[in-house]
């Protein structure tokens, strides 16, 4: 404590936040990469003292954890509220702190604040919660808003849209402010919680990077100000005016990352997170398994014999589970009907699941099942029995011909958890994709918190069945949502060239482990495009991998390779499930690479696929990274079978595995055989 200054420092692995306070607000007087032990942070608040100088008030107004604007802050608070009509300004005083926990008051207007700081592995997860004596009807409340950093030129965030997801865009940091609000009542394709703050020059290996997380599956907002003062702050929270009156409201946690080695060191610090902190794993003993789903071979058009034959093709290409898609309840032939009437329909199956599940065990496969529990079309005994179930005004426009059901009513939730309790209860099922095809009408925090509660109960009483978050493709993607499930499918394009761009950019948050990603039909259903069976396979296999086609369209060549790369995943899958990805930085245009590398750093697997055509002639050395500059690594090309006659020379690897330096492997890079576009390279290391 110096001038009546207290000081509080929070260090995660590779990152330090500081906090002060004279007796106001905290706020965050250091975000950045991790500082020694011994720093005098008594120094550092002078290091960071500011003036004021013409044009400006006469006192600069903090930016303290969620900025007050009843100090003549000029930019966004962090809290807007009101009571009876009226706008509140509060003014809050530091009154105790507990740890990383900070609690501060208004007692005039009877408001609290409680600010909670936790080490989650290597982030930081920051949470903001309010009280108030009486109700107030909050407009917004920001997490721990902090600093944006001073030598950022640019702010990374992710867009998207149905079968292109994760699309990464960047703005210049510039005076006003950059927001991005998702109003669509799911996490969202168009703008997922996610963004990155680099430095000026960092790339995917190298330069100082900052990241945010904002792990909450419903409608949230984002924005990045920079204030006439050029001060910077960051702000995330729930979408604005959805979380209407009462007394108590919480932030979702927003996790925090820092690195020093590029976007790879924050995208490593959120996969790790994922997989180590947030997903439960309901069998951890048991091997992740290989996937097939039947929904691009078969649609709604369910048949026993059909299923079965398909079943038997797809155990012999070496899947493991078995997930019958839409099309099995109510009166389900298209996706106009039955959506909220989970019964299985007689017609299409007379004795029920049971046959079915009984034949895929016999094939050595475990059974999932689709649901789509959050929604209901009109057309459904559900509908019919309850129409004041529907969320939002009756005239509005649907979404895949459906609506949504409210689920802030405990009824609606309850009815839900019984008929999925039935058909848990009543047949052998161990995994649940879990849709979520239309947008919310009205954006509404409480549908959120709704179906948390409703996964929590399900979780509970069925502990060892999976859960994959499913919401057309990937509309619902987060830490929030991730919580309570086990596994996401990024997207529902299965084109493999769309495919490896998408799972490449969402490697800045998402571990392999829970990105489901599979081998779709030879032509494409969502692109119209014709692959290779290669091609498709080993995109597949870079994450968790399964099969989304009619495996009665093969050709022997291509059940060969579908298998022979199977048994690859296979046998790598366990070292590879705890791996971190590596974006590399491709000096080809062209190529899209990454490096997985063993949590014991002893092994690595590179994937560089080639999407396009480019302007030379021959490819570039492609540099990897995170490799011990003094050892020998044993590196060999995994499909060697996939060199073309037109590759005439001696370029590496094309003969046989070589053994080479990792500051060769880093600083000259591997020149790859030439490849045509539409193909991928996959390169094993091990080291020596």
């Amino acid at each position: 404590m110096s001038d009546g200054l207290q000081l509080w420092r929070i260090d995660a692995p590779g990152q330090t936040l500081v906090l002060s306070s004279d007796g106001g607000l905290p706020g965050a007087l250091y975000w950045g990469p991790a500082l020694q032990p011994e720093t005098d942070l008594i120094a550092l608040a002078r290091a960071v003292e500011q003036e004021v100088t013409g044009g400006m008030i006469d006192r600069l107004p903090p930016l303290s954890l969620c900025p007050e604007a009843g100090l003549s802050f000029e930019g966004q608070p962090g809290l807007v509220a009101y009571r009876d009509g009226a706008p509140l300004y509060p003014r809050f005083r530091l009154e105790d702190t507990n740890g990383a926990q900070f609690t501060c008051r208004d007692r005039a207007l009877g408001l609290t604040l409680f600010f909670d700081f936790e080490v989650r592995g290597g982030t930081i997860a920051a949470s903001t919660t309010l009280t108030s004596e009486q109700d107030i009807i909050l407009h917004h409340l920001a997490a721990p808003v902090l600093p944006g950093p001073q030598m950022g030129q640019e702010i990374v965030d992710v867009c998207g849209r149905w079968i292109g997801e994760f699309q990464l865009q960047r703005t210049p940091w510039r005076a006003g402010i950059h927001k991005r609000e998702a109003r669509t009542g799911r996490s969202g394709h168009e703008h997922p919680p996610l963004a990155y703050f680099p430095e000026a020059g960092a790339t995917n290996t190298h330069g100082t990077v900052f990241a945010m997380h904002y792990g909450w599956s419903g409608g949230h907002v984002m924005l990045a100000e920079e204030l006439p003062s050029g001060r910077r702050q960051i702000q995330w929270g729930h979408a604005t005016g959805t979380q209407g009156a009462g007394t108590k409201f919480r932030s979702a946690p927003l996790y925090l990352a820092v690195s020093q080695a590029g976007f790879n060191g924050c995208a490593v610090a959120f996969q790790r997170l994922l997989s180590d902190h947030v997903v439960v794993w309901p069998k951890p003993e048991t091997p992740r398994p290989v996937h097939y789903n039947c929904w691009e071979a078969v649609y709604f058009d369910h048949d026993f014999t059909v299923l079965s034959d398909i079943a038997e093709r797809a155990a012999a290409l070496g899947a493991e589970r078995f997930v019958l898609d839409d099309g099995w309840f109510g009166r389900r032939d298209d996706d106009t009907t039955s959506l909220g009437d989970w019964q299985i329909d007689r017609r299409k199956w007379p004795e029920g699941l049971g046959p079915l599940i009984d034949h895929v065990e016999r094939l050595g496969m475990t059974f999932g099942l689709w649901v789509e529990p959050e929604m209901v079309n009109l057309d459904s005994d559900l509908a019919r029995a309850h129409p004041d179930w529907v969320l939002g005004p009756v005239d509005q426009i649907e979404g895949r011909q459906q609506r949504v059901l409210d689920l802030s009513r405990e009824d609606v939730r309850e009815h839900l958890f019984q008929v999925l309790s039935a058909l848990l209860s009543e047949n052998r099922i161990d995994y649940l994709k879990w849709d979520h095809n239309r947008l919310l009408p009205i954006a509404d925090a409480a549908q959120t918190e709704g179906i948390y509660a409703l996964l929590r109960d399900l979780r509970s009483a069925f502990p060892k069945v999976e859960i994959e978050s499913c919401a057309s493709g990937g509309g619902r993607i987060d830490a929030g949502i991730l919580s309570l499930t086990q596994r996401v499918w990024l997207s529902d394009s299965n084109d493999a060239l769309e495919r490896m761009r998408i799972q490449h950019d969402a490697a800045l948050l998402l571990p392999l482990s829970v990105t489901g990603s599979h081998v779709g039909p030879r032509t494409c259903h969502t692109s119209g495009r014709t692959i290779d069976i290669h091609m498709r396979a080993w995109v597949a296999a870079q994450r968790h991998m399964g099969f989304e086609m009619d495996p009665r369209e093969l050709t022997p060549t291509e059940i060969e390779a579908l298998t022979r790369v199977t048994t690859w995943w296979k046998n790598n899958r366990n070292w590879r499930m705890q791996a971190d990805i590596l974006r590399l930085d491709a000096p080809d245009q062209s190529v899209i690479a990454e490096q997985q590398m063993a949590a014991d750093a002893s092994r690595f697997v590179v994937f560089a696929g080639k999407a396009r055509s480019v302007h030379q002639i021959l490819p570039r050395p492609l540099r990897l990274t995170e490799l011990d500059p003094k050892a020998q690594y044993r590196i060999d090309l995994v499909n060697r079978e996939a060199l073309h006659h037109l590759s005439r020379g001696r370029t590496a690897l094309k003969d046989g595995p070589l053994t080479l330096s990792g500051e060769i492997l880093m600083q000259q890079g591997l020149t790859l055989p030439w490849q045509f576009p539409e193909t991928i390279w996959v390169i094993e290391g091990e080291k020596l």
